[in-house]
C-alpha cells in the first residue's frame, strides 16, 4: 500500500472519521495535478477554515447540488485529472440530477462518495443511504425504507468504471483509485465510511464496522469495468450481520 498522504494533520474532523480516513488513503495515491471538487458535506469542514487547508491538493468548494458540474467545467478549462469528493447527501440525494446528467455525457472525471449513510455534516438526518431501521433525528423510530441502490443506478449509465471500496481495506481501496483514473470517461467509486458520531458508537471501531460490513456481506466489494463486474474480495467466513449492527447505537436492539 501506498503510504504517502496528502492529508495533513490537525484537521478539524471527529474522532474515529471513516471519511478522513477514506481521503488519507485514497489522497494518497491520486495523480498529483488532480483538482478536488467538494460540494457542502463533512469535508466541507474537515478541509478547514481559508485560507488554510488540510488536503495538499487545489480544491474548489461548491453548493450541495453542483459538484457535477462544476468538475465538468473544470476538466474541459484546465485539462487535469479532476474528483468530485462528495457525501452520500450529495450524491444520493441532492445532487443526483447533475451526477445522473455527468454519467450520461461520460464525462471524464472521477465521481468518488464517501458513504456515511447520513447527513452528518447537519445533524446526521437521514438520506436515502440510511439503511433501514436506523434510527436519526429525521426517523426517530427508524427509517422505514431500503437504502437506495446507487450502484445499479450507475450501472444504467453505463459509464466505463464503478467500484464500491472500504476503508477496511486500504490496498484494494488505492487499487481502484489508480485504475479510476487511468480509464477514459466517468468513474464513480462509492466508500464505506462509517461515522462513529452519527451511528453512535465508540470512535475506535470504524474500521472494524467497515470490516465487519464486508465481512458479513451488507456491503460487497465490487467493481464493474465496462459492464464486467466481478467482486475483489469474498469473504471465506461470513460475520453475522447481527453483530455488525450491534456496534451501531442508531440500530434496534434485539428484544
Amino acid at each position: 500500500m501506498d503510504l504517502r498522504t496528502r492529508l495533513e494533520p490537525g484537521h478539524p474532523a471527529c474522532a474515529g472519521c471513516g471519511a478522513a480516513i477514506a481521503m488519507k488513503i485514497a489522497s494518497a495515491v491520486v495523480p498529483s495535478n488532480t483538482r478536488v471538487v467538494i460540494p457542502a458535506s463533512c469535508w466541507s469542514i474537515i478541509l478547514g477554515k481559508y485560507p488554510f487547508s488540510s488536503l495538499k491538493l487545489p480544491v474548489i468548494h461548491t453548493p450541495f447540488a453542483l459538484a457535477s458540474a462544476f468538475a465538468t467545467g473544470m476538466r474541459a478549462a484546465k485539462s487535469v485529472p479532476v474528483m468530485v469528493w462528495a457525501g452520500d447527501g450529495a450524491t444520493y440525494d441532492i445532487g443526483f440530477g447533475l451526477l445522473s446528467a455527468a454519467a450520461e455525457r461520460n464525462e471524464d472525471i472521477v465521481y468518488v462518495c464517501y458513504d456515511n449513510e447520513a447527513y452528518m455534516n447537519t445533524g446526521g438526518q437521514k438520506s436515502s443511504a440510511t439503511p433501514k431501521a436506523a434510527k436519526t433525528p429525521t426517523t426517530p423510530q427508524g427509517k422505514e425504507t431500503e437504502k437506495k441502490d446507487i450502484i445499479a443506478i450507475m450501472k444504467a449509465h453505463k459509464i466505463p468504471y464503478i467500484a464500491t471500496a472500504s476503508i477496511a481495506f486500504p490496498e484494494d481501496l488505492q487499487r481502484k483509485i489508480k485504475k479510476a483514473f487511468s480509464i477514459k470517461g466517468f468513474s464513480f467509486i462509492l466508500i464505506h465510511s462509517p461515522c462513529p458520531t452519527g451511528w453512535k458508537m465508540e470512535p475506535s471501531l470504524t474500521v472494524k464496522a467497515s470490516r465487519m460490513a464486508v465481512e458479513s456481506g451488507i456491503f460487497k466489494l465490487v467493481e464493474i469495468k465496462h459492464g464486467q463486474e466481478r467482486e475483489t474480495y469474498k469473504p471465506t467466513c461470513y460475520v453475522n450481520p447481527r453483530e455488525y449492527y450491534k456496534l451501531q447505537g442508531r440500530m434496534p436492539r434485539d428484544e
